[in-house]
């Protein structure tokens, strides 16, 4: 199973849930006042921008966006919302593919890092990072804790979410730090829907490392967008890295 794969044109057109998940405006509305602070006037370029969730609400706030994406269908999809000349898109691998220009952010949202499945293409995205900021660019990475407390000794999977029609559950490879997210969901008969995405689970220890190699220090981590205090028991952070 490739990243690239999983994001096809069926996957594109039903991303987009407005109003409600990581569309919430209590989910969105942190993400964007934090990033258009962290913009402070400049230019942003975002990695996996996908459908425009986070790109096309804060082109909207007046920040000049550009995207790096992967996925054509998901690029199609970003298209219905901004044509090319008020949000233009590199089609390409966030690890490797460039934006023309300098840019005073690049940020990375909702776990995305983790669909690079190797510490050296992870390693890679932050050198690639580095490459489009100036002197005092900021990098911002969203990402969830692996919860491997939940995983009791001997078992291989945990259950995230149970709900009416939905059961979400993780399969892990703690050797080479690897999970798989299987989201199920039923219909109203005898059948049920199957998604299935990879990832590489990185701990926030390992990122920070991977940003002094390219160059950044860490200059804040916070429980969430609103700026809560991370802890030992938050499960995820939004770190926000400066080229030295």
């Amino acid at each position: 199973m490739r990243t690239d794969d999983l994001w096809d044109e069926e996957t594109a057109k039903a991303y987009d849930t407005p109003g409600t998940g990581m569309f919430a405006p209590e989910v969105l509305g942190p993400t964007i006042e934090r990033l258009a602070e962290l913009a402070a006037g400049g230019r942003v370029l975002e990695f996996a921008i996908g459908t425009g969730r986070v790109g096309v609400p804060l082109r909207r706030r007046g920040v000049p966006v550009t995207g790096i994406e992967l996925s054509r269908p998901m690029i199609d999809q970003l298209r219905t919302k901004a044509d090319d000349a008020a949000l233009p898109v590199v089609h390409g691998d966030m690890a490797t593919a460039r934006a023309a220009g300098t840019f005073s952010l690049v940020y990375l949202v909702y776990n995305t890092i983790s669909n690079l499945l190797s510490q050296d293409e992870q390693v890679a995205c932050f050198a690639n990072a580095a490459r489009h900021l100036g002197p005092g660019g900021r990098f911002v990475v969203e990402l969830w804790v692996p919860d491997l407390r939940r995983l009791p000794p001997g078992t291989e999977a945990a259950v995230f979410a149970a709900e009416p029609g939905y059961v979400g559950f993780d399969t892990y490879d703690v050797l080479h730090q690897r999970v798989v997210s299987h989201h199920v969901r039923f219909g109203e008969g005898s059948q049920a829907r199957l998604f299935r995405s990879p990832h590489r689970y990185v701990w926030p220890a390992e990122l920070d490392l991977m940003a002094r190699i390219a160059g950044f220090v860490l200059e804040s981590r916070s429980s969430d967008w609103a700026g809560g205090e991370f802890t030992a028991d938050s499960r995820s952070h939004v770190s926000v890295y400066r080229r030295a």
